[in-house]
């Protein structure tokens, strides 16, 4: 089959989707979680040929690997998202004329989704889970780093989509080449949005070649400012939390941004990132502060480019600043505009960073670990919006839908 025939195929299965009655979606999607547990062993091995392919020390291969754990959750993921009420046929809004028009907004499908993604093959279960429920069909686009696993994963699905009588073209996986992506990026009537989630370059590369509309899903540079008047220990936690929970996902911390009268506290909040292995790239007054007691092989002098960067390991930048005003600009300038977090008691200076700092998610002694779908109670989700055209932050089943209008009346006719 043609990759032009796919697409068709593809198209074709999203006009029927939207007639299917929800209970059989519902139906599919506890059938693919008690699936997903069942053939663990077999996605795991697929999985374990692709990590034989990526060195253990690649800063994706935590995104890449699966575990019984992890397949758990997925499972458990794709329960949350089929007992979501649907996002489809809601009235947004209704309104009748003086004319005798009457006239609805109501929420509908965009149609077909195509999703260009690297490293991470739960992405496969997350999209296609979300993308039923909100009724629409989806082309995948997986790298070759996962195509094992991605393969395998869609075969599970195909066999659970046919087993509740539904076509298999609502989801289709494309072969992980260049030649694909291009076609996907130019395929105008047959796909309605293109999502791409992955590094940088990839999201780049994409919003500049599509002449599909493209929903970014950006990289996250992500700061936390530690103000003058921050509580020592909710920040210390904080930190260590937003840095080292996970340090290979788009929401972990990239920059402390420290008051400098506070630098006499740093060591200690410190603490937690070298207990994990954090190379830390300070600059002069944070490296003055640090050079007694953080390990010496994990200090480094800070440079410009540690300043802006999303490291996805175990690095991170500190900045010291002698004011809100200037941890605020700080961000604003460098920030990929997708998680950014302040600690502090000050309850002025907590609402002006809140109002000034632009960025999808902005916290408050909070970690940004939590953007994330399932954490902000999406169920899951298809990626972080950091743009501002339609959706931004986690992307959950509202935002996989638009709208059309629906008009009625007794026969009028306009002059």
């Amino acid at each position: 089959m043609s990759l032009e025939e796919v697409f068709n195929s593809v198209k074709q299965a999203s006009r029927k989707l939207n007639m299917v009655p929800e209970a059989q979606v519902v139906q599919v999607l506890e059938d693919l979680a008690d699936s997903a547990l069942q053939a663990t062993d077999t996605i795991l091995a697929a999985n374990k040929k692709d990590l034989a392919r990526m060195p253990e020390d690649d800063p994706k291969y935590d995104r890449l690997k699966l575990s019984a754990e992890r397949i758990a959750d997925i499972a458990s993921d794709l329960r949350n998202v089929a007992n979501l009420p649907s996002p489809l046929g809601k009235v947004l809004s209704e309104k009748s004329l003086e004319n005798g028009l009457h006239m609805q907004k109501v929420s509908v499908p965009l149609g077909v989704i195509g999703i260009i993604y690297e490293s991470r093959p739960n992405v496969t279960f997350d999209v296609f889970s979300l993308c039923l429920r909100s009724g629409n069909a989806l082309l995948l686009k997986g790298g070759s780093d996962a195509k094992d696993s991605n393969t395998a994963i869609v075969k599970l699905i195909h066999e659970v989509l046919e087993r509740n009588g539904l076509d298999k073209n609502i989801v289709q996986l494309l072969p992980p080449d260049r030649e694909a992506t291009h076609e996907m990026l130019h395929a105008v009537g047959y796909v309605d949005i293109i999502i791409p989630r992955g590094s940088q370059g990839l999201i780049n590369y994409v919003r500049e070649n599509s002449k599909v509309p493209v929903i970014e899903t950006g990289a996250g540079i992500v700061h936390t400012y530690f103000d003058a008047d921050a509580d020592f220990e909710k920040g210390k936690r904080i930190v260590v939390n937003a840095k080292t929970r996970r340090v290979s996902v788009c929401n972990a911390l990239d920059c402390l941004l420290i008051h400098r009268s506070r630098l006499s506290d740093l060591p200690a909040i410190a603490e937690g990132l070298a207990d994990k292995g954090v190379t830390l790239y300070a600059d002069a007054p944070a490296f003055e502060a640090l050079k007694a007691t953080y390990p010496k092989d994990k200090l480094i002098p800070a440079t410009d480019e540690h300043f802006g960067t999303e490291f996805l390991s175990l690095q991170m930048s500190v900045k010291t600043v002698d004011s809100l005003e200037e941890a605020i600009e700080h961000i604003n300038t460098h920030s990929s505009q997708h998680s950014e977090a302040i600690i502090s008691e000050n309850a002025q200076h907590v609402e002006q960073f809140m109002r000034a700092v632009d960025a999808a998610a902005v916290y408050a002694n909070t970690s940004t670990a939590f953007t994330d779908g399932a954490q902000f109670g999406l169920g899951a989700e298809i990626g972080i919006s950091t743009q501002k055209l339609h959706a931004r932050g986690p992307m959950g089943l509202d935002e996989l839908t638009s709208y059309k209008w629906l008009v009625k009346s007794d026969g009028l006719t306009r002059a």
